[in-house]
């Protein structure tokens, strides 16, 4: 941020003003100093919001039945806080950039996050911190070695095989509680497949633990939902591009002396969002708590599904919106407040699926990787921006080019209800199979199993874990 307020406030780190037109282009220095300013406020950003979310809600005790529902309540408040800034960010400080300049604009910003690190470090005697547990990618790229390798090797995980596990009272994963054995994936099993007993068991390249094993297989588990999440992203999209284009050609007055700015507009998902979360908090979830008997009143896997479904809706109504605007006599003339149907159902889209994701992720994610998980979920996000722009290039080039076809640099000739339209087909094919998903999806808390002081776990004839007497420190797991 230092950096971009440099790049604001000092001639030789920005091109001169423009003469009336004529806009003299950055040079080289200019624009390399501008985009590393950028780069790095992109890693600032990778290691913030994976953490946040995770490190917040790590805060709560799991064991505590009374801190439980606090902890699911904190995903709702934290997407509150969020779009409060967003509403701090597209109303205040767009109006300081357009009317007293972009140092100002970018120092009023930097401020507030110097503060929010002091009071951050104030809070460092108070906060619960979870032990560093090392790389999970590594973990990972282990088990895939050590399967294939026993794969190779001829062993097989039927019947009465036994499986490795630590004797100890934690997991070989310092800091992370022992998992239990699920029969999903079994061909990963055969990284923790004693094969030999003279094995060099600290060795996980050749021998990984139970737990090791169903960390990743935890992690595999959530991926189909990550990818059926992508296409609200590529919805979502639209609200930073073509919903922000359609509202810079439409009358945005307010009174005679004061105009919406086009970058604004997104205000109305924001505060949509403002209203709905404590009404989902305090009227909703309690309802639906006395019908389900669900904590949360509903699974994050239905939450997400609620999210989805809306977003179907949005796409529609922007489509009905953009025809009616441009087949008026007077497209330019219609009032921006006919965009508050599509910004509203896309912001509540957003409110059931992004907090939805942050229970689902936090909770399907192991005790060393919910970071990792934070981050796969956030990363949808990105790759949502960019097939958005990969739909969008392809449908302008397939229809005709920017002179002919449905999206013209002239958006009054342009067909962008085409594209919504095109957006709700993709949304509802992908509602679809995100209830196919979502139907089908095994929580890692359905496993059932015994993990075992000596070191190995028996797998019965059955696939189900056996009990012996004479093996102690017994474990099971309960089906949600």
């Amino acid at each position: 941020m230092v950096l971009l307020i440099l790049s604001a406030s000092i001639d030789s780190l920005r091109p001169p003003k423009c003469i009336v037109r004529l806009c003299p282009q950055a040079t080289d220095g200019q624009t390399g100093f501008l985009y590393g300013a950028l780069a790095l406020i992109a890693l600032g950003t990778g290691g913030i919001k994976p953490c946040v979310s995770s490190f917040g809600a790590d805060q709560f005790d799991e064991a505590d039945v009374e801190e439980v529902p606090k902890k699911y309540a904190f995903f709702n408040w934290f997407f509150f806080a969020i779009n409060m800034g967003a509403i701090l960010g597209i109303t205040v400080l767009v109006y300081i950039r357009e009317n007293k300049g972009w140092a100002l604009g970018f120092g009023l910003p930097t401020g507030a996050m110097v503060i929010s690190t002091i009071i951050l470090a104030a809070g460092i005697p108070f906060y619960r911190f979870q032990r560093p547990m090392g790389s999970p990618f590594t973990r990972f790229v282990q088990v895939m070695v050590a399967s294939v390798r026993n794969h190779f090797n001829g062993v097989q995980v039927p019947h009465q095989t036994e499986l490795y596990e630590v004797n100890t009272k934690e997991s070989d994963i310092k800091g992370s509680q022992k998992l239990f054995h699920t029969l999903q994936y079994s061909f990963l099993d055969k990284a923790a497949v004693v094969t030999d007993s003279e094995a060099d068991t600290g060795n996980r390249w050749r021998l990984c633990t139970v737990t090791q094993v169903e960390e990743f297989k935890s992690f595999i588990r959530i991926l189909p939902v990550w990818a059926s999440t992508i296409a609200l992203s590529i919805s979502f999209a639209q609200l930073s591009t073509f919903f922000i284009s359609q509202a810079n050609i439409m009358d945005r007055k307010l009174s005679s002396n004061f105009k919406i700015p086009a970058a604004s507009v997104p205000v109305f998902s924001a505060l949509n969002a403002l209203i709905l979360v404590p009404i989902y908090e305090k009227v909703m979830v309690p309802i639906l708590r006395k019908r389900t008997g669900h904590t949360r009143g509903i699974t994050s896997l239905q939450r997400i599904g609620v999210g989805l479904f809306i977003s179907i809706f949005a796409l529609i109504a922007a489509a009905l919106v953009e025809k009616k605007r441009r087949d008026s006599p007077n497209p330019s003339g219609m009032s921006v407040f006919w965009l508050f149907p599509q910004f509203v159902l896309i912001g509540s889209a957003e409110v059931f699926t992004y907090v939805g994701q942050l229970e689902f992720f936090y909770d399907e994610a192991t005790d060393g990787t919910r970071s990792i998980s934070g981050a796969v979920f956030l990363s949808e996000i990105g790759i949502g921006s960019w097939l958005s722009t990969a739909i969008v290039k392809i449908i302008e080039s397939a229809t005709g080019g920017e002179d002919k076809g449905w999206l013209r640099n002239n958006l009054n000739k342009s067909r962008l209800d085409y594209l919504y339209w095109v957006l709700t087909v993709i949304n509802a094919v992908n509602f679809v199979v995100y209830l196919w998903i979502s139907v089908v999806y095994k929580s890692r808390g359905g496993a059932v199993g015994t993990v075992r002081d000596e070191g190995v776990v028996d797998m019965g004839d059955d696939g189900a874990l056996m009990e012996k007497e004479e093996r102690r420190g017994e474990f099971r797991g309960e089906a949600l």
